[in-house]
């Protein structure tokens, strides 16, 4: 537990330090505009802080990584499942060759 807590400081305190100067320091607002062919375009243009963006970015590209993990170590997940299972019933197989070589005390 404490383990977890010195962890927590010495990880999340300085990032969120930096994440803090960084919105201090980028707390203009910049315009995002997703039509490549007509970069006026109003209705595609977005206008919010520097930082948002980034930290928009920063997100997503956590959730993209974690997918692409996550997909990407299936099949590992599956032979665990398969293994497991297997281990599972060679257990039932041996309580059950256990209980028939057992003598009867009666």
């Amino acid at each position: 537990m404490l383990a977890k807590r010195i962890l927590m400081i010495v990880i999340f305190v300085p990032l969120a330090v930096i994440l803090i100067a960084l919105a201090v320091a980028n707390r203009t607002s910049t315009v995002l505009t997703i039509d490549p062919f007509n970069p006026g375009n109003p209705a595609l243009s977005y206008t919010a802080p520097l930082f948002l963006w980034l930290i928009g970015a920063l997100i997503v590209g956590v959730l993209i990584g974690s997918a692409a993990t996550w997909f990407a170590q299936g099949k590992h997940r599956r032979t665990a499942r398969r293994h497991k299972l297997e281990a599972q019933q060679l257990l039932v197989r041996a309580e059950q060759a256990e209980k028939r070589n057992l003598p009867v005390n009666g």
